[in-house]
């Protein structure tokens, strides 16, 4: 006889990383159905992350080298840089934003569909970097909400891979939202 778990009485439980999935004999309450969809759709989310191509300097060719064969970025289900923005959830800002640049920035991130997550790669997407002038955009931040910073100039591919699974960390952590 299986025990009760909150009052709820299970015929049998598996765990699919890390996933109960249950048959109860009673019906559970709301707020267990939504823990149980907050898990299966972040679980979902985390493994199928597709990104936006946005690479502006010099940090993007480390992004390129992220999806080359010695690193691989489709281990962690992010092989699909897509061109455009209403098929991607995540924006890779690759190196230092320009005033003239930042409208458009902004409008990618507008036409991506929620949820959508922001990783400002590199010291110049970060904060400017090294130039400190009218024409750069001191940090990505003023534009658009970033999700995770990743430092360096340029950053390794494996800093960038390490910021993703800090991303998909985050993502794992989220609760669904209703409108």
């Amino acid at each position: 006889m299986p025990e009760p778990i909150d009052n709820i009485e299970f015929d049998e439980a598996v765990t699919i990383r890390g996933i109960a999935v249950v048959s109860p004999k009673t019906q559970p309450s709301a707020g267990f159905q939504l823990a149980i969809a907050d898990k299966l759709l972040n679980w979902a989310r985390q493994g199928s992350i597709w990104p936006v191509t946005f690479g502006l300097a010099c940090c993007a060719i480390e992004m390129m080298g992220a999806s080359a064969a010695h690193h691989d970025i489709a281990r962690f289900g992010s092989e699909i840089f897509r061109a455009s923005p209403r098929q991607a959830d995540l924006m890779i800002v690759s190196g230092r934003v320009s005033w003239k640049m930042a409208p458009v920035l902004r409008q990618v991130y507008d036409q991506m569909p929620n949820p959508k997550w922001v990783i400002a790669m590199g010291a110049c997407a970060s904060c400017g970097g090294v130039f400190h002038n009218y024409a750069i955009v001191p940090g990505v931040d003023r534009i658009v909400p970033v999700d995770v910073y990743v430092p360096g100039c340029p950053p390794r591919p494996e800093a960038l891979l390490y910021g993703l699974m800090q991303l998909q960390k985050k993502i794992g952590q989220s609760k669904i939202q209703f409108r």
